[in-house]
């Protein structure tokens, strides 16, 4: 097997790309489809490893799922929040959009169970998803290191309050209050969730909001500081489900078409989509790109010459990995700044992303929670490290536009989110 791939200098990029539904939604979408009465079909699905693990946990779970052929539609048989307790680990990878929520939605469940994942999950914290629940259910326990999975999950003992009130710290991750919105309605009583800390990645939290009012909750909600339900809320089957494409993989074709001056059209996203990440265009806009916005497609061109930017991006943490490499084509330094929750994704990419824009010539400061990226004079040819992160390898693809061409080890990481990426990404450097 070949374990590294050569893109060699390109200087254009154009025509029209769809990207696969996301990663976000797609797990969303499974998980609340299982809390129903009922079938609900799930349309554009992500085929990816994460959505895997999940699909598997929820078989093992008692879950009926049929997956079609190509693996983008799954009617989900769902059970109204009844699971049965697995025979074996629920092992779930890497995938942090299906550790954090079914640890939530178990832990209100009658189930035993055991969480497990990849080396690298167990040095993602959830402590604070574990304390946020620790007065109400004793049921978790850590199955190694305290603060990190694995976890072990026992048959919860039940709400005496009138009122089960929770406060989770919104300062590391926003999937931990994500995990505790889709698990409340499980209750059948009034809940109301308090954020403590800085709430990042706040667009994530809208995205959640939005999905969990399409299965038929709503939360009220007061200036993402608290979130309240009446507890009479149960979810309801929509029927059908489409997901959206997915807004950080639509990153690396808009940068692309940004970089060369396109023009790039890219589909599955629109002007209402309900992801954060959509906001990574405009970041391009700001940097010198012309970006239109239509209901099913985002267009981008430029006139090749972009402008380095200073920004807080906490709002798309994933895409703004994306500007990182574009950096290496934009005048002046680029500053990414507030960012501090990489740190704790896939890898530590803060560090990993100054590591390899180091070996190119950029002159990089890692912060504590900001980077910052000077191109050099002329980009250098170098074998990119991928850390066993997706989005290093498609962030740093985009380095085909440099002189020196890049190679990029172990691709097939892609398969995470975007197993055809290259693919894709190849057939625009046709035209």
């Amino acid at each position: 097997m070949n374990n590294k791939l050569t893109l060699d200098f390109k200087t254009s990029c154009t025509g029209k790309v769809t990207v696969p539904g996301s990663k976000s939604l797609s797990n969303r979408a499974l998980l609340l489809a299982a809390l129903c009465e009922g079938t609900t079909k799930i349309t554009n699905l992500l085929d990816s490893d994460d959505i895997r693990h999940m699909l598997n946990a929820l078989n093992l779970l008692g879950i009926k799922t049929q997956l079609s052929e190509d693996k983008t539609t799954c009617i989900v048989h769902g059970q109204g929040g009844r699971f049965n307790s697995p025979e074996s680990e629920l092992f779930l990878g890497n995938a942090g959009t299906a550790m954090r929520p079914l640890a939530a939605v178990l832990a209100f469940s009658q189930v035993t169970a055991e969480l497990t994942g990849e080396p690298r999950m167990y040095e993602r914290p959830i402590g604070h998803l574990v304390d946020s629940l620790a007065g109400t259910c004793s049921n978790l326990e850590y199955g190694g290191e305290e603060g990190y999975p694995p976890l072990n999950i026992k048959p919860f003992a039940g709400v005496t309050s009138e009122v089960l009130e929770l406060t989770i710290d919104g300062s590391v991750s926003s999937q931990f209050l994500s995990a505790l919105l889709m698990a409340a309605p499980l209750i059948k009583k009034p809940v109301k969730i308090t954020v403590k800390g800085e709430l990042v990645s706040k667009p994530y939290i809208k995205l959640t909001l939005s999905i969990i009012e399409s299965f038929g909750i709503t939360f009220s909600n007061d200036n993402y500081q608290t979130f309240s339900l009446d507890g009479t809320e149960q979810y309801k089957s929509p029927g059908h489900f489409m997901v959206e494409g997915d807004a950080s993989s639509a990153s690396y074709f808009l940068a692309a078409g940004a970089i060369t001056g396109g023009p790039v059209d890219v589909y599955g996203i629109g002007k209402n989509s309900v992801q954060g990440d959509i906001q990574f265009a405009q970041v391009l806009a700001d940097m010198g790109a012309d970006i239109s916005y239509f209901d099913d497609h985002i267009s981008v061109k430029s006139n090749g010459s972009l402008k380095a930017v200073n920004q807080d991006m906490n709002h798309i943490p994933d895409a703004a990995m994306t500007i990182a490499t574009t950096a290496l084509f934009a005048e002046g330094t680029t500053t990414i700044s507030n960012i501090y929750n990489w740190r704790v994704k896939e890898t530590d990419r803060l560090h990993a992303m100054a590591t390899e824009l180091k070996k190119v010539g950029a002159e990089v400061e890692e912060g504590n929670d900001y980077i910052k990226v000077t191109p050099p004079a002329n980009v250098l040819h170098a074998e990119i490290e991928t850390y066993d992160d997706h989005r290093i390898a498609m962030c740093f693809s985009l380095l085909t536009f440099a002189s020196s061409g890049v190679t990029i080890l172990d691709p097939k990481v892609t398969s995470k989110t975007f197993p055809d990426y290259f693919d894709r990404f190849s057939r625009l450097l046709m035209h």
